[in-house]
C-alpha cells in the first residue's frame, strides 16, 4: 500500500481517493475480505465484506471492488459481495480489487457437524473405512485431534491423511491434538488446513453452523485462566447469541479410556458450563463414549450439564475401555472405528454413532438445548 497525492493504492492498479477511504489508514492496511471461511444450507443468504484494513484491522468497504464464484451452481455472489447457497458442494469465492485478490471457502452444507478424533496412519486402513462414511454424509466435518500419525509431519499428511479424510479437506474445521505438536509448532497442520484451522499457531476459533455457535479449542496451548486462549473464549462466549452451543477439542475432561482424565481442561468446561454450553466433543482416548449431562466437577446435571462424547474412533487404532468406568458415562465402547454424527436443530440435536462395519456397534438418541 502506498499513498499518493490525494489517494491510497492497493496495489499497482487500485488507486482510491482519500475522500472514499478516510485517514485511518497506514502502512499495515491491505485488501482482505472476511470471512474467510463460512458455511451455508441451500437457500441462504449471506453478506461477504470485503474493502481494506484501517489501523485497527477492521475492513472499511470501498468502491471498485469484483466478486466472482468458481461454481455459481452451488453458491453465486452479486457484484454487493450478496451470496446465495443452492447446493451441497464447496466453491471459492474469490473478492478483487485492482491486481489484489482474496479468496474465502464457503461451504454448502445441512447443519451438521459429521467426524471423530485419532484419525490416520499409514499403518492403519481404519481411516479408510472413515473416510467412506463422511462420502456419504453432506455436513462440516469435525477432527478432535491427532489427525495425522505419528509426528504431524509434511509426509504424514500427505501420504496418511489426505488420500482419505484430506477428499474433505474444504468442508473440514479440525482441531489440534498433541502428535501435530510432536512437529515443532504444528507447522505442517496449519499449512494443510490453511484458514479452515483458524490463526496460525492459535488453533482456536468458533463460527456458527445453521442455528448453533461451535467452538474449536486447542487443548495442546495454554488453556489456564490466565492464558490468550482462555480469555478469548469468555469474550466468544459472551457475545454469542446462539441458544444452542458445541465445542471440541482434543483431551478429554472425563474419559473410561486408558489415558485418564485431563484435568487442565476443567477450567474450560467451567466456562462453556457457565454460558450454558450443551455439547462438548473430544478425542484422545481410541474408544466411543458417551457422558449424561454433567457439571465441570463431575456432578450429574440433567437441566444445565453438558453431554461429552469421546470419539476417538477415526482410525488410528483402538485401545481398551478402563474396568473402571467414569462416572456418568452412559456408553463405552472400544470395539468398532465409526465417526458421530450430531444434526444441530434450532432447539435441540440428534446423535447417531457410525461404524464402519454395519451391523456392528451404533449409538443414537436425542438431546434438547439448554433454556
Amino acid at each position: 500500500m502506498k499513498r499518493l497525492a490525494g489517494a491510497l493504492c492497493i496495489g499497482v492498479m487500485a488507486c482510491l481517493a482519500l475522500d472514499d477511504v478516510g485517514p485511518d489508514f497506514d502502512a499495515s492496511s491491505h485488501f482482505a475480505v472476511r470471512p474467510r471461511w463460512t458455511a451455508a444450507f441451500p437457500g441462504e443468504l449471506l453478506q461477504l465484506t470485503a474493502g481494506i484494513t484501517d489501523t485497527k484491522g477492521q475492513i472499511v468497504q470501498v468502491p471498485g471492488i469484483r466478486w466472482q464464484s468458481s461454481d455459481s451452481t452451488v453458491a453465486n455472489v452479486d457484484s454487493s459481495g450478496r451470496m446465495r447457497a443452492y447446493r451441497f458442494g464447496s466453491v471459492t469465492v474469490e473478492a478483487s480489487l485492482g491486481d489484489s485478490l482474496q479468496n474465502l471457502t464457503v461451504v454448502v452444507a445441512p447443519p451438521v457437524l459429521v467426524g471423530a478424533g485419532d484419525i490416520a496412519s499409514c499403518k492403519s486402513k481404519g481411516d479408510e473405512g472413515t473416510a467412506a462414511i463422511l462420502d456419504t454424509m453432506p455436513g462440516i466435518v469435525f477432527v478432535a485431534g491427532d489427525i495425522a500419525y505419528d509426528s504431524g509431519s509434511v509426509d504424514n499428511f500427505a501420504q496418511c491423511y489426505a488420500p482419505s479424510w484430506g477428499r474433505h479437506r474444504a468442508r473440514t474445521r479440525p482441531a489440534p491434538g498433541n502428535h501435530e505438536y510432536y512437529t515443532a509448532g504444528a507447522r505442517p497442520y496449519y499449512d494443510y488446513f490453511g484458514v479452515n484451522a483458524g490463526s496460525p499457531g492459535e488453533g482456536y476459533y468458533s463460527y456458527d453452523l445453521g442455528q448453533w455457535h461451535v467452538i474449536v479449542i486447542n487443548s495442546s496451548a495454554a488453556v489456564g485462566r490466565n492464558s490468550p486462549q482462555f480469555q478469548w473464549l469468555l469474550k466468544d462466549l459472551a457475545t454469542n447469541t446462539a441458544r444452542c452451543t458445541v465445542a471440541y477439542w482434543h483431551f478429554p475432561l472425563f474419559t473410561s479410556g486408558p489415558n485418564g482424565p485431563y484435568a487442565e481442561m476443567r477450567e474450560v468446561w467451567r466456562a462453556l458450563y457457565s454460558f450454558g454450553a450443551d455439547i462438548v466433543i473430544n478425542g484422545h482416548d481410541h474408544i466411543y463414549e458417551r457422558f449424561a449431562p454433567q457439571d465441570p466437577d463431575g456432578n450429574a446435571d440433567p437441566i444445565g450439564g453438558i453431554r461429552q462424547f469421546i470419539v476417538g474412533t477415526g482410525g488410528k487404532s483402538l485401545y481398551p475401555v478402563s474396568s473402571n468406568i467414569a462416572r456418568n458415562s452412559e456408553v463405552a465402547n472400544a470395539s468398532t472405528f465409526g465417526i458421530l454424527k450430531l444434526t444441530l436443530r434450532p432447539s435441540s440435536y440428534d446423535w447417531l454413532f457410525v461404524p464402519v462395519t454395519p451391523g456392528t456397534f451404533q449409538d443414537s438418541g436425542a438431546g434438547e438445548c439448554h433454556q
